[in-house]
């Protein structure tokens, strides 16, 4: 454990902001693990669950959590499910 008082604030600011951090990916999961479960369901809330997932995924990158690229990967990947399930 740190000694000095600024290291001691340091090291609770990265436990809040560990747990904040945990929270928001966990949301992201879950968002396109519902999308990948609505696209083996034949789903009619396809699109809505798509948008749901997008907005996760932007929202991480707005509180720093995803970086953009990562975020644009996962979108691009979501969207090239999305495409190949309304051609069928």
């Amino acid at each position: 454990m740190a000694n000095i008082k600024s290291a001691i604030k340091r090291v609770e600011l990265a436990r809040i902001r560990t747990k904040r951090n945990k929270a928001i990916k966990t949301h992201v999961k879950n968002r396109i693990k519902k999308f990948r479960a609505a696209l083996e369901q034949d789903n009619d809330n396809l699109a809505n669950t798509l948008r749901e997932a997008i907005s996760a995924i932007d929202n991480a990158v707005s509180k720093g959590v995803l970086h953009r690229n990562t975020a644009a990967r996962k979108k691009s990947r979501l969207q090239i499910l999305y495409n190949r399930k309304l051609a069928q």
